[in-house]
């Protein structure tokens, strides 16, 4: 199966108000031209479930920027201060998750757990409005799977039929949310034919890939 697609055959997935999820860190191991299609679109009230907003040249920041997020469920937001600039004037909610617990959450969506118990963010204002459970006589927070419409990864090699090979630490976060999504568009810097990939070096199944596009190199 060839899952090779080219920009206009993906256009149609994307719709106003989706829960989107972007692999990466501070633009690293982000796809680019996914965000490129999402800003030529202009997708509006997306939900956005990533890391960090990045820079705001860089990234799902350009997102933030182009005023496309209605909400974003991130671990931090210090690198891109129209983030914070937006959320103080009340045009995006922001949720600040744990950086650990955030990935953890999305894990649990992928592999449809009902939760993660975790002890981080009790005493503090992570704990609000969230059940809290007690383990010998020790406090955890129950936090909530986080599951999204559309998952956007971006790999180094991807195979035609959507294995993924990363280098470095663009595989931080993205073979994670890989599992958590309906949808899965894999954007690769090089594409190659199925079986030319060590299956050593695969770091997401193409079985939870959808579709493959060329990004930049």
């Amino acid at each position: 199966m060839n899952k090779v697609v080219n920009i206009d055959e993906i256009k149609h997935l994307f719709k106003d108000g989706m829960t989107i999820m972007v692999g990466g860190f501070l633009g690293c191991g982000t796809p680019e031209k996914l965000i490129d299609v999402l800003i030529d679109l202009n997708i509006k009230d997306i939900t956005l479930i990533a890391n960090d907003t990045s820079f705001v040249d860089k990234g799902v920041g350009r997102l933030i920027v182009n005023n496309q997020i209605k909400k974003a469920i991130v671990s931090h937001i210090g690198t891109n201060p129209q983030t914070g600039k937006l959320m103080n004037e009340g045009k995006l909610k922001v949720e600040l998750c744990p950086q650990g617990t955030l990935i953890e959450r999305i894990r649990a969506g992928g592999y449809g757990l009902g939760g993660i118990l975790t002890p981080t963010g009790i005493g503090t204002v992570v704990e609000e409005g969230k059940q809290k459970i007690v383990i010998d006589e020790k406090e955890y927070l129950l936090e909530l799977p986080l599951r999204a419409d559309i998952a956007l990864i971006k790999g180094n090699t991807i195979d035609e039929f959507g294995n993924v090979s990363y280098k470095g630490t663009t595989r931080n976060f993205n073979p994670i949310i890989a599992m958590a999504a309906d949808k899965v568009i894999a954007e690769a810097e090089k594409i190659v034919k199925t079986g030319e990939i060590d299956k050593e070096l695969i770091g997401t199944p193409g079985v939870v890939v959808d579709y493959v596009i060329k990004g930049g190199e």
